[in-house]
């Protein structure tokens, strides 16, 4: 038998390469950085976090709390990492994106079943076990091979990157540190705080809405689709007047120290790395052009002289119409030993991309080995996210992240919110320890016993 291909070197691939390596597999992993880049990354490390460096809630009661819970139980490589290289972020888990990155490369290249090819992969590899994680900047060449294999339209939508501003350019004066409800300690500076009154937000959403944006010269169609949870910030002003008030911008739970009352609107600057230097701006993605970047994002109060070490800019996403071409276990339908991973199959978020790229190397080790694939629990996050993208109707796919939404109804009704949040999550782990219960797979059961007997202890 072959070896293992894996191809993309980002948090699906590296995290399917890893767990094949740990159970015996020789894997070889494909990257094409630094011998031809994407334009959205900047360097040649695996696992590198292009957009924010927040993987979300950490809170066993929200969606993505819950997805980093089951993926720590499932032994995840990556989710040791981000931990490792954690952040202050309030009730967030953000990661230090260069020491994150650099972490998980480390591991991948001193594994000893691990050869890290530092070559573009232009054609699939339909002849021996692999699993394609190239996420949504695939190369031209391949996306073509995929296209051809396929005989489906390539679906795609535009996404677009936040600034990162040099901590020592915020003016404190008139920003203040803080988290929302005041969670996590404050004094870290998880969060730096712009608030805005009425006069400051209408200046600066007029400015956005005569913003000139960047032509997307390289891309297929005139008339881009945005991922909703990724949408420009000069596309939203243009949605309503209060329209970013109401989302990136809402200054529920703050309170601006220097006049003891909520403002009207707020802009978050979040940690980017441990050293506290780098903030990037929460959920301001965006396209306009570089120069009038820089002056509308002065007209945020505190960041009249911020100094700009990463601009905001779009790139195409690209994924596949996965109901109509995977199957659960994320393997390709009419294939027999080609699997997909990350967010090339329509799943969103940070954690669900390597949540995927675990299912995949999962199924592909059992396949290699005789044994019968593994289905994540529909009842868990990881199982509802497999489940939705393969079963979704063909016409109306979308991409889709962790959201209570795709859980199955609980069997009684609760009306409390808290409540029933955390029967989610209750129900949600013992369905996957249940799973993984009767699993013939030995790092399984021992992350298993290992998170019983934890459980045990807190209680």
């Amino acid at each position: 038998m072959h070896a293992v291909t894996v191809i993309g070197g980002g948090l699906a691939g590296s995290e399917a390469a890893w767990q094949l390596a740990e159970r015996g597999h020789q894997v070889l992993l494909y990257e094409m950085r630094p011998r031809k880049t994407t334009g959205a990354h900047v360097s040649d490390r695996l696992a590198e976090l292009v957009c924010s460096n927040s993987l979300g809630s950490k809170l066993t009661d929200r969606a993505t709390g819950m997805l980093q819970s089951e993926m720590k139980l499932l032994g995840s490589l990556l989710m040791r990492c981000a931990e490792e290289c954690a952040v202050p972020a309030g009730g967030a888990l953000a990661v230090d994106r260069e020491r994150f990155a650099g972490l998980v490369t480390r591991h991948i290249v001193e594994h000893a079943n691990i050869a890290l090819v530092r070559e573009e992969m232009k054609s699939l590899p339909l002849d021996r076990p692999a699993i394609v994680a190239t996420g949504p900047l695939t190369s031209p060449a391949l996306s073509d091979a995929i296209a051809e294999l396929s005989g489906e339209q390539y679906l795609y939508f535009y996404d677009a990157i936040s600034p990162i501003v040099a901590a020592n350019s915020i003016d404190m004066s008139r920003a203040f540190i803080g988290s929302r409800y005041g969670r996590g300690d404050n004094d870290d500076g998880d969060y730096i705080n712009c608030p805005l009154e009425k006069a400051d937000y209408t200046r600066f959403v007029e400015a956005l809405k005569r913003a000139e944006t960047i032509e997307l010269r390289d891309f297929e169609r005139e008339d881009p689709h945005f991922f909703e949870g990724c949408v420009p910030i000069e596309q939203l002003a243009k949605r309503g007047d209060e329209t970013l008030a109401y989302g990136p911008m809402r200054p529920v739970g703050l309170t601006n120290p220097h006049t003891g009352r909520r403002p009207h609107a707020v802009v978050q600057l979040r940690k980017d790395n441990l050293a506290g230097s780098l903030y990037n701006i929460v959920g301001f993605q965006t396209n306009i052009r570089w120069k009038r970047q820089r002056e509308i994002l002065r007209l945020i109060p505190g960041l009249e002289s911020a100094e700009f070490l990463r601009l905001g800019q779009m790139h195409r996403n690209t994924f596949l119409n996965a109901p109509a071409l995977l199957h659960q276990t994320m393997r390709f339908r009419g294939q027999a030993w080609l699997y997909f991973a990350g967010q090339i199959t329509g799943v969103e978020g940070y954690v669900g991309n390597l949540a995927t790229g675990f299912v995949a190397a999962l199924n592909l080790s059992r396949q290699l080995q005789g044994l019968d694939p593994w289905l994540p629990p529909v009842e868990s996050m990881i199982g509802a996210l497999c489940h939705y993208v393969t079963h979704c109707a063909v016409e109306d796919f979308q991409p889709m992240k962790a959201n209570l939404g795709i859980l199955p109804p609980l069997p009684n009704r609760i009306k409390n919110k808290a409540q029933r949040k955390a029967a989610y999550a209750e129900r949600a782990m013992q369905r996957m320890l249940d799973s993984l219960s009767s699993l013939d797979d030995d790092l399984i059961q021992g992350q298993a016993r290992r998170a019983r007997i934890q459980d045990h202890v807190n209680v």
